[in-house]
């Protein structure tokens, strides 16, 4: 059967490493929204090229762009088996805007899962002020859980890691308001739905991988 799987959690919560390691284990693309629009305006598709002219203004993407941008994608072969999905959706109308897109795309019935990052805040703002990337490869370190080998150097490329300018705890506190406010109705949807896991998120990648092989397997 196929397996649609998105995740849902606030920022720093170990979503893009937990998903990458999911996508290999499985054979399935991560599909990362924001790495999905870059590409697209990158290789100057039409819906590409529409929504470098909402960011250059710096606007949102209107979501139906986003929705069709996300649909073209889910409908390609390597998504016919399923599909690890991260960033999306975001708000209540993003979520009803998918479960058409899978019954447009899908052939035949699907395991949907949501899985909800479940962590504690104050571990959350110490991931991000500690947070560092490389510029070249954007492999993601932190200083205090994840340190690079050499102190400020990638151990893939050995150039000088950056530290995002808004990485800085009164933005992260503000992020995660935000994030919590628009994000508490979507659980809602999906408990309702019965297709919501709560995941515990604390803890290393190795626990944290276990949990989400457990929720994925079952």
């Amino acid at each position: 059967m196929k397996r649609e799987l998105i995740f849902l959690g606030p920022p720093a919560c170990g979503k893009g490493t937990q998903t990458n390691k999911l996508s290999e284990y499985l054979g399935f693309p991560h599909i990362d929204t924001g790495s999905l629009l870059r590409a697209e305006i990158a290789k100057a598709t039409p819906d590409g090229l529409v929504a470098k002219s909402f960011i250059d203004k710096g606007q949102l993407v209107p979501p139906e762009l986003v929705g069709n941008i996300i649909r073209n994608r889910l409908s390609e072969e390597d998504c016919s088996n399923g599909y690890v999905l991260d960033g999306y959706p975001r708000s209540l109308a993003q979520a009803e805007m998918l479960e058409k897109i899978n019954d447009d795309v899908d052939k035949e019935a699907a395991d949907f899962k949501a899985i909800y990052f479940d962590i504690d805040t104050e571990l959350l703002i110490e991931r991000i002020v500690n947070r560092q990337s490389c510029p070249k490869c954007g492999e993601i370190y932190n200083k205090k859980f994840k340190p690079s080998k050499v102190e400020n150097i990638c151990d893939k490329c050995n150039v000088e890691l950056k530290t995002r300018a808004d990485d800085n705890e009164e933005i992260a506190r503000a992020r995660f308001d935000t994030y919590f406010r628009e994000t508490a109705p979507l659980i809602e949807f999906y408990e309702k739905k019965g297709v919501l896991h709560k995941m515990d998120a604390n803890g290393s990648i190795e626990e944290v991988w276990d949990r989400l092989l457990n929720i994925v397997n079952n």
